[in-house]
């Protein structure tokens, strides 16, 4: 790992959403040095799903070695951060160093997206990097070497990134967007950069989005923040850098990567936004996808009667159980699952037509949509211990069709949960 050289100490960092994850890592290893932390985020009650509160957050930055400044921030409000921004100043003397860390995250197609998630992703993401930067800005500017650094990723306009969830895309584009505008504007007197992990980084979020077991998949929040402090080192003429994590860290000598694996020697998933895919990654088609071509399905060995007993049966016994015309009505796809492993074999689920039908061997119709992954990833996602997205962008699952009707699938899985 990257070790601390004192560097920030007497420094003033305002982070945003430090109350936990890669935040509270940043914070903590700015702290480490002697830093003032100003903790700023929504969080000041115990939550009953997700770890921390501004006030566990500010007790082991000061427990590190740094002094801590909790405030009650959402960053869509103007008010909340001008008076974190005013406390900052008159307890610290100013601000040295911006975190836009605080993000909001929905993965769904256009039709699937409300536009309260909209509007919130947008708010947080654009709008709340926007605004905090430029109430900070006033600050920053009598620093002796001020640093913007926006947790987003580089500018890809692969397509594959926003097809299946442009809202999200936008938002976070929004706030590398600013990273590309201001440090234009600020050359030469602030540095403004965005950092982004090459892998998924274990938060309370991935948990949310992959579930069980993916945390295997990830790295620590701790590769992000040793990420961070290397570009605070930087001096103002290192700007408008879309710099990535492992990238930066190779430079500064790292060179064993197995210290931030969550699992050490275990595949990784790749993170969005990136089409170069690092070292000892699980493999993910998502250019082929893209291309249109068919993905390579391979029948593994299975007995005759596989098609009517098993697991794989019994979980289309519970499918077939919930079918309704409703169903149907709202989802308008037909699935046909190319399943590989211990219970190969093709299946189908039409909820298209009629009051929808499932079973073994080919669709009735065309198939909008065409699922290939292994008979035990299969039970897992419609058991509710696999998300589609994650086993999509961790490679154990290739689509071929239209994505939205992929994305719906999903809704059935919920419903299928209850009755397991």
């Amino acid at each position: 790992m990257l070790q601390n050289t004192g560097k920030l100490a007497g420094y003033t960092v305002f982070i945003t959403g430090a109350s936990r994850g890669i935040g509270k890592a940043i914070a903590l290893k700015a702290a480490r040095d002697g830093a003032n932390v100003v903790i700023a985020a929504k969080t000041a009650d115990p939550h009953p799903k997700l770890p921390g509160t501004i006030y566990t957050a500010a007790a082991e930055i000061e427990a590190a070695g740094g002094k801590a400044l909790p405030c009650i921030v959402d960053v869509r409000d103007e008010k909340q951060i001008n008076d974190a921004v005013g406390k900052a100043v008159e307890k610290f003397g100013g601000i040295d160093i911006l975190v836009n860390n605080a993000s909001a995250i929905n993965l769904t197609g256009t039709l699937e997206t409300p536009m309260k998630k909209v509007d919130l992703m947008l708010g947080i993401n654009l709008r709340g990097t926007y605004l905090t930067s430029k109430l900070c800005i006033p600050h920053l500017l009598k620093s002796k070497n001020p640093h913007i650094l926006n947790l987003s990723p580089p500018l890809n306009l692969n397509p594959i990134w926003f097809k299946n969830h442009t809202a999200y895309t936008m938002a976070k584009y929004g706030m590398s967007m600013c990273v590309l505008g201001m440090a234009e504007e600020f050359k030469g007197s602030i540095a403004v950069n965005a950092l982004w992990p090459k892998t998924a980084i274990q938060t309370a979020a991935m948990d949310m989005l992959g579930g069980s077991g993916i945390d295997k998949q990830c790295r620590k929040v701790e590769i992000v923040a040793d990420a961070a402090y290397a570009i605070f080192k930087q001096p103002t003429s290192f700007t408008g850098q879309f710099v990535i994590d492992e990238d930066i860290l190779k430079k500064e000598g790292i060179k064993d990567f197995d210290v931030y694996a969550v699992e050490p020697g275990h595949p990784l998933l790749p993170d969005f936004f990136l089409d170069q895919q690092p070292e000892n990654l699980a493999s993910v088609d998502i250019l082929t996808l893209s291309s249109g071509a068919t993905p390579v399905y391979k029948s593994g060995k299975t007995s005759a009667d596989s098609a009517t007993t098993g697991p794989v049966s019994d979980m289309f016994n519970i499918i077939r159980g919930i079918l309704s015309p409703d169903i149907v009505k709202t989802t308008q796809g037909v699935y046909r699952f190319e399943l590989s492993g211990d219970h190969a074999g093709v299946w189908y689920i039409d909820l298209k037509n009629d009051a929808g039908s499932a079973g073994s061997g080919e669709p009735p119709v065309k198939a909008d949509v065409v699922m290939t992954l292994d008979s035990s990833d299969f039970i897992k996602m419609f058991g509710g211990k696999l998300k589609p997205t994650m086993a999509f962008m961790s490679g154990k699952l290739k689509i071929k069709g239209d994505m939205g009707l992929a994305i719906k699938l999903e809704k059935m899985m919920g419903m299928m949960k209850s009755k397991l």
